[in-house]
């Protein structure tokens, strides 16, 4: 006889439907995994930023309704493949463990090479995902199979792949907001976009770094890539914002040919800034060029 603790919960199964509601189209992403021998044509699997995991437990839960914690450990000494070249690297293995009041904690873990460029990063974010897909979270993510596409000069695809039907968010089915969790994004009106434009947006990557690329990308368009903007207007705010930026970026480089080396570095630890290319926000490019101008005008006075 089936006892009170194994009948269906209606809360709970209303939850855990909101939990695996497919995300909204512009929260998708496309990474090519492989492509022909002329770099023409790519295979693309599709993934969600980590935000829009944490957007979606906020709204159901709000910031303080879930917790996650990361254990990190370490693999040295491992070789592998690299380029067709035998290098010495390593491992970071990260465990997330994703706590939700009322429905428990289950964890995942990620895993990336050392040598590879925000190794760290890109574990936690496979942790999480992970973790976060044995709610129901981002779960059909892993459902949907590989597409080919056309790619640019850059191996950047030029289409967005259609999903499927059932990959797709119903009308009104992005789940309930939390009175305490705030509203979506207005909805953007989606007309014909350039794809020339696309192209260029996408070459600002390199100059401004994944951090202030993002943030132009949604403080703007509310969009995660440059193919996802709605329309072309949008796209030209865009690349203008992105132009203005990596004036910025021109300025404090010149700036720092000015102050030196060792001025420069300083500025750099001062601002917790690790690279140029990890600058974390349009207002700390801003902070940055201040203080180089600063620094420059005693070098000249």
């Amino acid at each position: 006889m089936e006892t009170e603790e194994m009948k269906t919960n209606p809360n709970l199964d209303a939850l855990f439907a909101q939990l695996a509601v497919p995300f909204d189209l512009r929260e998708i992403k496309w990474r090519v995994t492989h492509t022909t021998r002329d770099g023409s044509r790519g295979a693309v699997i599709a993934f969600a930023d980590p935000r829009a995991y944490t957007d979606r437990l906020n709204r159901l839960f709000t910031p303080t309704g879930w917790t996650r914690s990361y254990e990190v450990s370490t693999v040295s000494s491992v070789t592998r493949t690299k380029k067709d070249k035998l290098i010495q690297t390593g491992k970071v293995l990260v465990t997330c463990t994703l706590t939700i009041t009322g429905l428990g904690c289950h964890a995942g873990s990620g895993e990336e090479w050392a040598d590879e460029e925000n190794a760290m990063t890109a574990a936690e974010a496979q942790a999480f995902k992970r973790a976060a897909s044995c709610y129901g979270l981002g779960r059909y993510l892993y459902d949907l199979a590989e597409m080919w596409v056309p790619l640019n000069e850059h191996r950047q695809p030029i289409q967005i792949p259609t999903l499927p039907q059932w990959a797709l968010p119903k009308s009104g089915t992005s789940g309930k907001v939390h009175p305490s969790a705030g509203q979506r994004p207005p909805q953007v009106q989606r007309g014909p976009i350039d794809q020339q434009t696309t192209g260029k947006i996408e070459g600002f990557r390199r100059i401004l770094g994944d951090p202030i690329y993002g943030e132009i990308l949604w403080r703007i368009a509310h969009a995660r890539q440059a193919n996802a903007i709605p329309n072309a207007q949008l796209q030209a705010n865009v690349a203008e914002a992105m132009e203005r930026a990596s004036r910025g970026f021109s300025k404090a480089n010149s700036l720092a040919e000015q102050v030196g080396e060792t001025s420069f570095i300083a500025i750099l630890d001062r601002l917790q800034i690790e690279s140029m290319t990890t600058i974390p926000r349009l207002e700390t490019l801003k902070a940055l060029v201040a203080e180089l101008e600063c620094e420059a005008a005693g070098t000249v006075a």
